[in-house]
C-alpha cells in the first residue's frame, strides 16, 4: 500500500513539473538566482602542440597500396596491399613486415631481403616503390559538408585542408547554383561543430576559423580524427548520464528539465540528482548551469525550460571541479555523436536525419570516479 502511494505521489509531482514550464535557463544569471541555478562560463584552450606539424613522415599501415618493381624488369611490376598483419609479398620474397615504416624504410627492407638470395651485392637490382593509395590513415568528415565522407591522409593535414577536401560546409555563401537555395535544415552550424580525437573533444572554434580567418584554430589533424558539422536546424535535447536510456528527444516549446529526464525513463538508482547539469552554447565556449533536480521534482524549486541543442547530464556522483565536470559531459556527448555518425557513414545510409541520434539503450556514460578527479 505504501509503495502504491509513493508511486502515485511521484507521478503527480512529475505531471505537475511537466506542465509548469518554470523560468528559462539564463547562463548570465548570477549564482543563487531563480531555480537555484549556478551558471558558469568555461572556455577550453587549444593545446599549442596541436598547431605544430607532425614530426614524422608518412608511415605505412594495413590497407595501403604500393606499386613495386625491379627497375629494368617490367615483368616484375605489381601492385600489392599491406595486409592486416602489416606484411607485403613481392617477387619470390617471403612476407616483409612494413607496418610503421616510411616508404624509404620499406625500400631498404626489400633490398635487405633480396640480398639474402643474391650473393653478389652489385647484382642486386634496384627496387622501385610508389605509394599508390592510402587506406590506413583517414580523417572522418561527416555532417553538413558538401561532400561528407572518409578521406585519406597522405601527408600532414590541417583542418582547412580537410574542409576543402569535403567541398566546404553547407552554407548560403557556398552555394554556386543561383537557381537553388538551401533550406535551413541543410545549413551547417559552425558554433556547434567540433573535432573528436581519441574520444576527446578538441575545442576548435569553426566560426572563428571559417568566418573570421582565425588561423589559431587551424590545427593539424591526426589519423582517425572525427570532424562533425551539425545542421543549423537541428532541434533536439540530449539527455545523458545516469538515466534509464540516454537519448536525443525532439524539442518543442513544452520541453522542460523534468520532461526531458522523464523521456529518458528517469534517473537510475545510483544517480546523484543534486547536481544535474544543463549545458548550452557553442562547443568551444559552452556554458553550464547546475540544478538540484531532487528539489525540482519535490516542488521545492522551479522547473527549468530548455532550448534546442541543450545537453542535460545526470551525474553518477558529486563533482569536485566544475571544469572537469563540463569536460566529462562534452566528451560523453561528442563520443555519442562519433559513434552514431561513424556507424551511419560505414553502412552508407542514403538519408541521415537532422541532428544527432543517440540510440536507446546505448548507456553512453562515464563512471562516477572519473568525475571526482
Amino acid at each position: 500500500m505504501k509503495t502504491r502511494l509513493y508511486i502515485l505521489t511521484f507521478l503527480l509531482v512529475l505531471a505537475v513539473g511537466c506542465h509548469h514550464k518554470g523560468p528559462p535557463f539564463n547562463p548570465h544569471m548570477p549564482a543563487g538566482a531563480t531555480a537555484g541555478l549556478d551558471a558558469v562560463s568555461v572556455t577550453n584552450a587549444i593545446p599549442p602542440e596541436v598547431l605544430n606539424a607532425p614530426p614524422e613522415a608518412f608511415r605505412l599501415g594495413p590497407g595501403d597500396r604500393l606499386d613495386l618493381e625491379l627497375l629494368g624488369d617490367p615483368l616484375t611490376k605489381t601492385t600489392t596491399i599491406v595486409g592486416p598483419d602489416g606484411k607485403i609479398y613481392f617477387y619470390y620474397l617471403p612476407g616483409i613486415d612494413v607496418w610503421g615504416l616510411t616508404i624509404t624504410e620499406a625500400k631498404e627492407a626489400i633490398d635487405r631481403e633480396l640480398g639474402k638470395f643474391i650473393r653478389d651485392k652489385a647484382e642486386i637490382p634496384p627496387v622501385g616503390i610508389t605509394l599508390r593509395a592510402v587506406e590506413s590513415k583517414r580523417v572522418w568528415m561527416l555532417g553538413r559538408f558538401q561532400n561528407p565522407g572518409v578521406y585519406a591522409m597522405t601527408a600532414p593535414m590541417r583542418v582547412l585542408e580537410a574542409v576543402a577536401l569535403a567541398g566546404g560546409t553547407m552554407s548560403l555563401s557556398g552555394n554556386q547554383q543561383s537557381n537553388f537555395a538551401y533550406t535551413s535544415e541543410e545549413l551547417a552550424d559552425l558554433q556547434r561543430a567540433f573535432v573528436v580525437r581519441k574520444g576527446k573533444l578538441l575545442p576548435v572554434n569553426f566560426y572563428k576559423l571559417l568566418k573570421n580567418g582565425d588561423l589559431s584554430q587551424n590545427i593539424y589533424l591526426q589519423p582517425d580524427d572525427f570532424i562533425y558539422m551539425p545542421a543549423a536546424a537541428a532541434r533536439e535535447v540530449y539527455v545523458l548520464g545516469a538515466v534509464g536510456q540516454p537519448r536525443a528527444m525532439p524539442y518543442n516549446d513544452e520541453v522542460t528539465l523534468v520532461s526531458a529526464i522523464a523521456s529518458a525513463y528517469g534517473t537510475i538508482q545510483d544517480a546523484y540528482v543534486h547536481q544535474v547539469a544543463i549545458v548550452r552554447g557553442s562547443m568551444s565556449n559552452p556554458q553550464i548551469a547546475i540544478v538540484d533536480y531532487k528539489n525540482v521534482i519535490q516542488g521545492k524549486a522551479e522547473n527549468v525550460r530548455l532550448e534546442p541543442q541543450d545537453i542535460v547530464y545526470v551525474p553518477f556522483s558529486p563533482y569536485r571541479y566544475i571544469s572537469k565536470y563540463l569536460n566529462l559531459i562534452l566528451d560523453t556527448f561528442v563520443g555519442a555523436v562519433a559513434i552514431n555518425e561513424g556507424a551511419r557513414a560505414v553502412i552508407e545510409q542514403e538519408a541521415a536525419p537532422t541532428g544527432v541520434f543517440i540510440p536507446l539503450g546505448s548507456r553512453i556514460s562515464v563512471s562516477g570516479p572519473v568525475i571526482r578527479q
